[in-house]
């Protein structure tokens, strides 16, 4: 996975035709000097590129229909230098299918006060002439960002910069393939969902396959594949000697390689498995599943797609970033009122990516599935600030969960030869755990310790989903208020379905 500096973000200024050529001359070279100068910054992953400035009805239809016909363009950030007529811009976003940032700065950061004239009013009008665009992107309904601060400052350019992440994902989510090998867990409720509401909301879709088709591309490994991955463990992982000798190693480096080959030449970008459909296997994917996470496929056990494509979105608004992204699941709390935490892991399958130091592979029993012994890499993750994400079908919409958690140190653990994390859900385990009861929220996560809530607030909004968070910040009173109104919004938002 590679999508940093592949991809395009369009930088439109509004203005119109009253201010006369020299005004909108000066227009144009200040919006590419704002365009230059974030497309430039370390924080931005993609390119931004200026656009003419933009004086007409028809000059902004043209704009907003381009941008939806490129493949490069994941969006657009619109600044009004000047005041821009808000009714000029309603046929274009009307139009508009790619996601918009609405970027309240301007050129000077300070007023000239021994200076200042008209002329320099009459220029600078950012003050009000975002107002009369903002309103008209609130009259219409608009999903959108805004970020108000001026162009250099380090915290407005973050912001810009989690939006475009947030925008690189929402592209990549756009006809992304998600494979199904079995189906659900049985009679397990939240990892079920319509899958046709989820393409129509989150643009990917969701193949199912028996268990057969992979085993068939499985069995079609070679033995140079084979042992050529078994050098690269050697590599990367620390491994005994009986275990790089065992037949367990050799059939997971099969899996690995089968299920890599099927997911290359169906273009997926994402996959389920799940314990109780392995009819052909030898044993769970555990090892092969850690390593294609790794690679930036997104994952869900027992058969979860929405939880899989999730992952795969955290996956690239975090690729080049500090920390990893996983798959993960609350498994069993430490209920100590001094020292309160939720140790998270799953059977196998956490990515390594948010691994501290160097994994071990190792080969134990697994109490369920009823297959030979898999192997697996096992770690602890390192103490930092994250989030887990879930994302759940509540019927008549999609609702996303966001909890911030802190990662702390986790005491050795000899019998449970897992990779494993500990943290602190915020604002406390009481009130987040409830909070999220209460949301609805999987056992199923998306983890990460490379972005933060805002990356999927901005997600979400692209996507139109439900939008919840529970923070630091945090009352459970109004969260439950919050909840029953979000309820009737969406019930009346949503019209008859």
């Amino acid at each position: 996975m590679n999508n940093l500096m592949t991809k395009e973000v369009w930088f439109i200024t509004g203005s119109q035709d009253l201010y006369g050529p020299e005004t909108l001359k000066q227009v144009a070279i200040d919006s590419q000097k704002i365009a230059a100068s974030l497309s430039k910054s370390k924080s931005i992953s993609q390119k931004v590129i200026f656009k003419p400035v933009l004086t007409s009805p028809s000059s902004i239809t043209r704009i907003c229909t381009e941008a939806n016909s490129s493949e490069k363009c994941i969006g657009l950030i619109a600044w009004m230098h000047t005041f821009s007529p808000a009714k000029m811009w309603i046929e274009g976003l009307s139009l508009l299918n790619k996601p918009l940032l609405h970027f309240h700065t301007q050129l000077n950061r300070d007023i000239p006060w021994d200076t200042i004239d008209m002329n320099f009013m009459n220029l600078n009008q950012s003050a009000h002439g975002d107002r009369e665009f903002g309103f008209i992107g609130t009259r219409m309904r608009l999903n959108r960002k805004v970020v108000v601060g001026h162009y250099l400052d380090t915290e407005t350019i973050e912001r810009i910069a989690v939006w475009i992440r947030a925008a690189a994902a929402f592209n990549d989510a756009q006809g992304m393939k998600v494979a199904r090998f079995g189906d659900n867990m049985r009679e397990v409720a939240v990892t079920e969902g319509n899958k046709v509401s989820a393409q129509l909301k989150m643009g990917y879709s969701v193949y199912g396959y028996g268990i057969g088709d992979l085993v068939k591309e499985v069995n079609k490994v070679s033995e140079s594949g084979i042992k050529k991955l078994l050098t690269d463990y050697a590599s990367d992982y620390s491994i005994t000697k009986s275990v790089a000798a065992s037949e367990t190693l050799k059939e997971a480096a099969r899996i690995e390689l089968g299920m890599e080959s099927f997911l290359k030449k169906g273009d997926f970008k994402a996959f389920t498995t799940t314990f109780e459909d392995l009819h052909g296997m030898r044993q769970l994917p555990g090892l092969a599943v850690q390593r294609l996470m790794a690679k930036g496929y997104g994952f869900g056990a027992e058969g979860d797609w929405k939880t899989a494509a999730t992952v795969r979105s955290m996956k690239v608004m975090a690729e080049g970033l500090k920390g990893g992204t996983s798959f993960m699941e609350d498994y069993t709390y430490h209920l100590d009122p001094k020292n309160m935490s939720v140790l998270g892991a799953h059977m196998l399958e956490i990515c390594p990516s948010i691994a501290m130091g160097k994994p071990s592979v190792q080969v134990h029993q697994l109490s369920i599935g009823g297959k030979e012994d898999p192997a697996r890499l096992v770690f602890k993750t390192a103490p930092a600030n994250a989030i887990n994400v879930s994302v759940i079908d509540l019927g008549n919409r999609f609702r996303m969960i966001v909890n911030e958690v802190e990662v702390i140190k986790c005491p050795d653990m000899p019998k449970l030869p897992v990779a494993s994390v500990l943290w602190k859900p915020m604002p406390d385990l009481k009130t987040g755990a409830a909070a999220w009861i209460l949301a609805g929220g999987a056992h199923h996560t998306g983890f990460s310790t490379a972005i933060k809530a805002e990356y999927l607030e901005d997600f979400a909004g692209m996507t139109g989903i439900e939008y919840v968070h529970i923070g630091r910040e945090f009352n459970l009173s109004d969260f439950r208020k919050e909840l029953r109104w979000n309820e009737l919004y969406y019930h009346l938002s949503g019209g008859i379905a």
